[in-house]
């Protein structure tokens, strides 16, 4: 089955019921959870190298001083 602009109208007018709105939102919920772990991710690991700067800071600032 080739995704041709008959075939995606077609499409269209299924996810126009309920059941279609509910998958709609799924998907599109799935999809913010999938992008947020990646962010997430991302942010869990600048935290960690910001908190190990600020401590080696700490550190040299109390030696040092």
């Amino acid at each position: 089955m080739s995704l041709t602009p008959q075939v995606l109208l077609q499409l269209g007018g299924a996810l126009s019921g309920p059941l279609g709105q509910l998958l709609l939102v799924i998907v599109a919920i799935g999809l913010v959870v999938v992008v947020g772990r990646i962010v997430l991710k991302i942010a869990w690991r600048l935290v960690t190298i910001a908190a190990l700067v600020v401590g080696l800071l700490l550190l040299a600032s109390l030696f040092l001083a």
